[in-house]
C-alpha cells in the first residue's frame, strides 16, 4: 500500500493517549439509538482495555464524531480525525454514510474498521484500510428470503424509498426469491401513502410486506394502516433492516409493533464473554443492548488488539487484518477475503430473524437462525 505512515508522534512512548476515531449517528436525521447503542459497545471496550492496562502501557482514548446519516459529514470527520493523529476509526451503523467513510479513509491511509453497515459494496475498489464485522447485505437478506419461503410467502411487497441501500436490499431480495418461486412487488413510497399502501397490497395479493424505508417516518404510519385494514388481516410485515431492534420501536407502536421479522447478528447462546458484557451494557443503557451495542464492542476489542500487537502505525495496522484473531462477544473474529466484497469481512458473524413476540412485545422470538 502506498499511503503516508502514521504521524510520528503515534510512535511516542511516554504515556500518551493511543487515540481511535469513533463515528456514529447520534442525532436526527440519523437513526440515533442505534447510534447511542453503538457508542456505549464502544465506550464500554475502552473502559475495560483501559482498566487492563491500555496499549502497552498507554491509555485508549474515543475521539467521537456524530454523522447524522449525512454522507458528506462522515467523509470530513475521517479528514478531521486522520489531521488529529488517530490510529484507526471504528463504528458507523448507515451503510450509505458508511461507504462515504470508508471512501476517505482509504483515499487517506486510515484503517476503518466498519462495526455495523452492511452495504455489499463499502468501496468500489479493494481496500487493504478497510475491514468489516456486520455480514454482508447479501448474505442476511438471503437468510430473510429463505425465511419467507418457508413461512409460505411468495408474494412480497417492498415498500421502498430511494436509496442505494434499499435499491440493493430490494435486488438481493429479487435475485433470491425469482428462481424460487417468489414474486417481490415494489411499492414506491415516495408516491405512496401508507392508507394507499393498503389499496395496493390488497390489489397485488401481496401475503408479506416488507419495510425497505426509514423509521420512525414513514415505517410507524405503514404498521398502524396496515394493522388497522380488516383486508389485511392475515398478511405479514417484516422488517429485514432491524428497525423493531430498538425500544423506541416498542415505545411508538406498542402491540402493533410485534410480530414483525427482523435480522439481528446475535447468536442463539451468549460465551460468557458475550453474557458479560450484555450484562454491563444492559447497566449502561438501562435498557436491553441491541445488537449494535455488541458490534461496537467487538470492533474496539479487535482494534486494541490490533494495537498491541503491531503498534499504532496506520500501515502496519492496515496490513494486520488477516493476522486478527479475536474472541469477540458473538464468536472468534478472523477477516478474510470474501469474494464479492471490496473490504477485509469477518466471515462468521451470527444471522438470525427474530421478532416482537406479540404475547410479551419486550420478549424476543428467535424464528430462524445460521
Amino acid at each position: 500500500m502506498n499511503r503516508p505512515a502514521s504521524p510520528p508522534a503515534a510512535d511516542r512512548a511516554d504515556g500518551s493517549p493511543v487515540r481511535i476515531g469513533a463515528l456514529a449517528p447520534l442525532t436526527r436525521p440519523g437513526w440515533a439509538q442505534a447510534g447511542h447503542h453503538l457508542l456505549a459497545g464502544l465506550e464500554l471496550a475502552v473502559s475495560e482495555v483501559n482498566d487492563a492496562g491500555g496499549i502497552v502501557g498507554r491509555p485508549l482514548e474515543l475521539v467521537v464524531r456524530d454523522t447524522a446519516a449525512d454522507p458528506q459529514r462522515a467523509a470530513a470527520a475521517v479528514d478531521e480525525l486522520a489531521g488529529l493523529g488517530v490510529a484507526a476509526v471504528a463504528g458507523e451503523y448507515h451503510s450509505v454514510v458508511a461507504r462515504a467513510a470508508a471512501a476517505r479513509a482509504d483515499a487517506v491511509g486510515l484503517p476503518f474498521l466498519c462495526s455495523s453497515a452492511v452495504l455489499d459494496t463499502l468501496t468500489d475498489q479493494p481496500t487493504d484500510w478497510v475491514a468489516r464485522l456486520s455480514p454482508p447485505q447479501s448474505r442476511g437478506w438471503q437468510v430473510y428470503a429463505d425465511f419467507l419461503l418457508g413461512a409460505g410467502h411468495t408474494r412480497i411487497a417492498v415498500a421502498t424509498q430511494p436509496s442505494v441501500y434499499w435499491a440493493s436490499g430490494t435486488r438481493i431480495l429479487r435475485d433470491h426469491l425469482a428462481p424460487r418461486g417468489g414474486t417481490v412487488i415494489e411499492l414506491d413510497m415516495s408516491a405512496l401513502t401508507p392508507t394507499s399502501v393498503c389499496d395496493a397490497l390488497v390489489r397485488h395479493r401481496a401475503t408479506a410486506l416488507l419495510l425497505l424505508v426509514g423509521h420512525p417516518e414513514p415505517a410507524v404510519p405503514i404498521v398502524r394502516s396496515v394493522r388497522r385494514d380488516q383486508r389485511l388481516a392475515e398478511i405479514m410485515i417484516g422488517a429485514p433492516a432491524g428497525q423493531p431492534e430498538f425500544a423506541e420501536w416498542a415505545t411508538l407502536l406498542g402491540d402493533d409493533g410485534a410480530g414483525i421479522p427482523f435480522l439481528r447478528y446475535l447468536p442463539e447462546r451468549f460465551s460468557p464473554l458475550g453474557a458479560r458484557v450484555g450484562a454491563a451494557l444492559r447497566d449502561q443503557l438501562a435498557e436491553a443492548p441491541s445488537f449494535v451495542a455488541f458490534e461496537g464492542y467487538d470492533a474496539v476489542a479487535v482494534l486494541a488488539d490490533v494495537l498491541r500487537s503491531h503498534g499504532p502505525d496506520r500501515r502496519r495496522m492496515a496490513e494486520s487484518w488477516a493476522c486478527v484473531a479475536v474472541e469477540g462477544t458473538r464468536g472468534q473474529i478472523q477477516f478474510t477475503r470474501t469474494p464479492g466484497i471490496s473490504v477485509w469481512q469477518w466471515a462468521g458473524p451470527p444471522v438470525q430473524v427474530v421478532d416482537r413476540d406479540p404475547a410479551e412485545p419486550d420478549r424476543f422470538r428467535i424464528l430462524r437462525t445460521v
